[in-house]
Formats: C-alpha cells, sequence, structure tokens
C-alpha cells in the first residue's frame, strides 16, 4: 500500500490550479463558468493549505483555508447577485458588453 506524501497533494493542487487558469483564458465568454474557474483555484489553494497543516501537525492551515472559504463563498454570492442584476437589465450576460456598466 502505497502512502500520500505532500508532493501528491501539491501535484494535485498543481492540475486543479491549473484548469482554473486555463478556464479563464479559455473562456472569455462565459462569465459563470469564469467564476467557477476562480472557486477551481480557490480551492485547489486550499488543498495546499489543508495538506500542509495536516503534514506539518499544526492547525493554523487548517483555519485559513475556513477563511479562504468564506472568502469565496462570498465571492461567489456578491458575484451571482451582479450577475442576476446585470442580466435584469440587459437581457444577456456576454463578458464583452460588461463594459458599457459604466457612468
Amino acid at each position: 500500500m502505497m502512502d500520500l506524501t505532500v508532493n501528491h497533494f501539491m501535484a494535485l493542487s498543481a492540475i486543479l490550479f491549473t484548469i482554473g487558469v486555463v478556464g479563464i483564458f479559455v473562456n472569455r465568454k462565459n462569465i459563470i463558468v469564469m467564476l467557477m474557474a476562480i472557486e477551481l483555484i480557490l480551492l485547489s489553494v486550499n488543498l495546499n493549505l489543508v495538506a500542509f497543516s495536516v503534514f506539518s501537525g499544526t492547525i493554523m492551515g487548517q483555519i485559513f483555508a475556513m477563511l479562504v472559504l468564506t472568502v469565496a463563498a462570498a465571492e461567489a454570492a456578491v458575484g451571482l447577485a451582479i450577475l442576476v442584476v446585470y442580466f435584469r437589465n440587459r437581457g444577456d450576460i456576454a463578458v464583452e458588453s460588461v463594459d458599457l456598466m459604466k457612468g
């Protein structure tokens, strides 16, 4: 049986982070997919925090991961609320027309 090390968790976190960054840069039209990609990036950071916390024997990384989860939930709630209001005003949520909100 193989034991899991920090390197396994870092590799998984790097894969999740890369998928999130690619999701942001490849899909520039759908704002909901961009928000999901940002959430994936934050999840990869949380995985690193928890893995380092467990393998170092302290709880500080897990506490900080809970703070990051709180910020991510607030970001998702505010982002979706802005999208709903924007959709009601414009009728679509195309990213390229968001700059028309100035003023």
